[in-house]
């Protein structure tokens, strides 16, 4: 049995599987560069603003509920207290090294599949190294803030601007009375630009692509999360292997299904006034299928209406002091820059010989059922797929995972695993349009992949809980009865409730 686990990351995907596998009895050390946990959620990171997109109940780890003075979509620092109820809830803290930075990691060398870590102290810059009997990468699709560099940012900054990923801005003072300029049209954006619109001399958003934005209630009455967090919402959607009622939907019934989409696409359109402010994206709503889901930020359409907002399609082509010129040819006042421009997605502490394994020549995570690189013993990932319910997806990676370190289950061989990576990452890019996040995004089809993932470890939710699941949201304690089941077929004591 491994012994000794280092586990890279304390956001959800970290800690969820340091809990677990602690519970399967391995000894594990989670290496946090930040100072507090909680990944984006972290105190250093988030922006002014920022609450979840899920309802609290869809995102709860499932044997921790959120407490239920939260809001429906709690913010920022309700979730990472949350994850701090959670830590200390299942005693783990011991286990995390917070403002250690993961600064290299490689094969042992010693004959065995171990790996040698090395980490740096942020605040000190002291070295130390490990070695350690797996490696599990949880870092996340989202640690490192990927800031175009605009030609003239030079000027512009030695004049007092200042260009910012939205993860790097924390402080709401920085914005007032000065011009705002805010890159991208994803929820952190149009977040950011809401809270900072009342505080701002001027706030403008400039987006390269105009996508169709979920309202939290739609007509102002049904909650989104009874559309599109449960199978029908999924079903909507061609997944990669159609089963069951969905091979109705995408044969004999898709007129039905077209028409649900397009009913909906019409009661958003109605509802955020899209046309009357120009702001109609270019095709269906079946297009969120391509990249992701986001919901529209409280306020801002309105605020675009009345002119406290003003949205200008196209991009950044040149910055200089106090102002940016804009692919259209127009000139914007701009003090500040702040950018929604996502993340790059790398592994830059890994050597070079390994990563050439984890990755393609593209930059594709290639991991066989988005845990394991082939070839590459004593190495895992988790979290490393985008997803409605991270919390959720990262607990089922966690079971995968604990299951394969109990010797649960017998791996296909290397050819087998390629091919169904190459099969998985041919999919992605077709249905994506080329925008597939490396090989990770999974939205719309959180539920299907957690799905495969249990199948796999013959570990499936009650056939009723599934039925149930098609009519409702998803309810993250459904998920709880499957943690215990599994301690139990490896002979591991279950803990009291």
């Amino acid at each position: 049995m491994a012994g000794q686990i280092a586990i890279i990351g304390a956001g959800l995907a970290g800690l969820s599987t340091a809990k677990t596998l602690r519970q399967f009895g391995y000894d594990v050390t989670v290496f946090e560069k930040e100072a507090d946990i909680g990944g984006v959620w972290s105190a250093r990171r988030r922006y002014p603003g920022l609450t979840t997109q899920n309802p609290r109940e869809t995102y709860a780890f499932s044997d921790w509920p959120m407490p239920r003075t939260y809001p429906e979509w709690p913010t920022g620092t309700q979730m990472q207290a949350y994850l701090e109820s959670y830590i200390d809830h299942f005693a783990f803290r011991d286990a995390l090294r917070l403002g250690r930075e993961v600064t290299a990691a490689r094969p042992a060398g010693d004959g065995t599949q171990r790996w040698m870590v090395e980490t740096r102290g942020v605040a000190d810059g002291s070295v130390e190294s490990g070695v350690f009997d797996w490696l599990i990468v949880c870092n996340g699709i989202f640690s490192l803030p990927s800031v175009p560099r605009y030609p003239g940012v030079e000027a512009f900054e030695a004049a007092g601007g200042r260009v910012l990923h939205t993860s790097q801005f924390n402080d709401h003072e920085m914005v007032r009375g000065r011009h705002l300029l805010v890159v991208g049209y994803g929820k952190s954006s149009c977040d950011v630009a809401m809270a900072c619109a009342r505080t701002a001399a001027t706030t403008t958003v400039v987006a390269r692509h105009l996508i169709w934005k979920i309202p939290k209630k739609l007509g102002g009455v049904l909650n989104f999360k009874h559309l599109f967090l449960n199978r029908l919402g999924e079903g909507l959607f061609r997944y990669i292997d159609v089963r069951g009622f969905e091979r109705f939907l995408h044969g004999p019934g898709r007129p039905i299904r077209n028409g649900m989409l397009g009913s909906v696409q019409a009661v958003i359109s109605r509802q955020l006034g899209l046309k009357k402010i120009g702001l109609m994206p270019d095709g269906k709503l079946e297009t969120i299928a391509r990249s992701t889901v986001s919901l529209v930020t409280d306020g801002f359409y309105e605020s675009v209406a009345d002119g406290r907002l003003t949205l200008v399609r196209g991009e950044i082509t040149a910055l200089a002091p106090g102002k940016a010129t804009l692919s259209n040819g127009s000139t914007v006042p701009a003090d500040l820059v702040i950018c929604g421009t996502g993340w790059d997605q790398r592994c830059d502490f890994l050597d070079a010989e390994t990563l050439a394994k984890v990755t393609d020549t593209r930059g594709n995570f290639r991991l066989y059922c988005s845990m394991l690189p082939v070839g590459v013993p004593g190495l895992a990932f988790n979290g490393y797929n985008s997803s409605f319910f991270s919390q959720l997806n990262a607990e089922v990676g966690a079971l995968w995972l604990a299951n394969h370190l109990c010797g649960g289950m017998t791996l296909p061989g290397e050819a087998e695993q390629n091919a169904y990576i190459d099969r998985r990452l041919a999919w992605m890019e077709a249905r994506t349009d080329g925008k597939h996040s490396k090989g990770t995004n999974i939205i719309p089809f959180s539920v299907h992949h957690m799905d495969d993932m249990l199948e796999a470890i013959d570990l499936r939710l009650p056939l009723m809980t599934r039925i149930k699941h098609w009519f409702v949201a998803i309810d993250a304690k459904d998920y709880a009865g499957l943690l215990p089941r599994l301690l139990r077929r490896h002979g591991r004591p279950v803990p009291a409730k």
